[in-house]
């Protein structure tokens, strides 16, 4: 093995042991699971197994030479915020999650979208379900939910989108305490991928009209409604930005307050989410949505998931061998 360590990195040639550095205490440290990928829906062995194992390797997918080895262990993890739209398989491991110590929320998304526009996906009435039994096991304020994203088209009026969400909304209604709503964004691969269907972004005043539409009926079933990511100001209605990796929640889980925390830099300007180390790996996702921005093909999702291995440190993926790797975290701010 061809090792050689410089201020937290290491130059690997398939290395894939425990990081060597000594940690000198602490540092805040969020995980996501993930916006690229569904992991508690397709890979919640893979999780499992990076838990116990105390680490995961993550490539920088902009720089594909560039891994980070992120430490797992509940003293250096702060909180884990999971993002799924079905974790039927994934709620068995929540007890052995909670024994080993982890803080832990749910982002669950639930639309009324068919198969059409969500061709991997159960039915709804099945994800409800989830839902619900999720939110008994760790709680309504744990358990998020996202409708996103509002997609206009001829038949997906706002009044259609009006009725979907108030027959939601009596379907979670005591289940959960927040819904975070966005909006459809143009990104080219979801545009080429939607193109055989009619959408259309919708103007400030549809927007602000649907808006006040759902924060009314959320309101009327004790959920609170936040957006996501949008630059219109709908305050006057009581409806504020949300943050999806969201410090004062995870502070609340967590009992104890989260010190030099700041806005994540990798968002878009109007996020207002914390800094956080997403774990997954794009292309990995198979529920198939055509606005999911996370996927650049379905060839490019199964190439991902036929070299997936549950044991590997990375997901859909290993070291090839020439990787400069970043421990994480390497220091403390506390």
């Amino acid at each position: 093995m061809n090792l050689a360590e410089s201020s937290g990195t290491e130059t690997v040639a398939g290395h894939t042991g425990k990081p060597s550095h000594t940690s000198r205490g602490k540092k805040n440290m969020i995980i996501s699971a993930s916006r690229r990928s569904d992991i508690p829906a397709f890979y919640s062995g893979w999780f499992m197994n990076r838990l116990r194992a105390g680490e995961v390797l993550v490539r920088n997918p902009m720089q594909p030479r560039q891994v980070s080895r992120i430490e797992l262990s509940p003293d250096t993890v702060d909180g884990i915020v999971f993002w799924t739209k079905n974790p039927a398989d994934f709620l068995q491991n929540l007890p052995e999650i909670d024994a080993m110590g982890y803080r832990y929320y749910f982002l669950f998304t639930i639309t009324p979208y068919g198969s059409t526009i969500e061709p991997g996906l159960p039915g709804k009435q099945s994800v409800i379900e989830t839902f619900r039994q999720l939110s008994g096991m760790i709680g309504p304020e744990r358990t998020v939910w996202r409708y996103d994203p509002v997609i206009l088209t001829p038949e997906l009026t706002p009044e259609l989108h009006t009725k979907a969400f108030e027959r939601l909304s009596e379907e979670l209604a005591g289940y959960t305490e927040r819904c975070i709503l966005s909006f459809l964004d143009e990104y080219r691969k979801v545009k080429a991928r939607m193109r055989h269907i009619p959408w259309s972004l919708p103007d400030r005043a549809v927007m602000s009209a649907l808006a006040e539409q759902f924060f009314r009926t959320a309101e009327g079933h004790g959920i609170r409604l936040f957006t996501c990511s949008e630059d219109i100001d709908l305050s006057c209605s009581g409806i504020g930005h949300s943050r999806c990796i969201d410090r004062e929640l995870m502070e609340r889980i967590g009992g104890r307050a989260l010190q030099g925390v700041r806005k994540d830099q990798g968002q878009r300007k109007a996020c207002g989410c914390m800094e956080s180390r997403d774990i997954g790996t794009y292309d990995t996702c198979a529920h198939g949505c055509l606005y999911c921005y996370a996927i650049s093909s379905h060839q490019a999702v199964s190439r991902a998931r036929h070299s997936f291995d549950p044991f590997s440190p990375m997901l859909c993926d290993r070291l090839r061998g020439d990787e400069v790797i970043s421990v994480y975290p390497s220091c403390s701010t506390r």
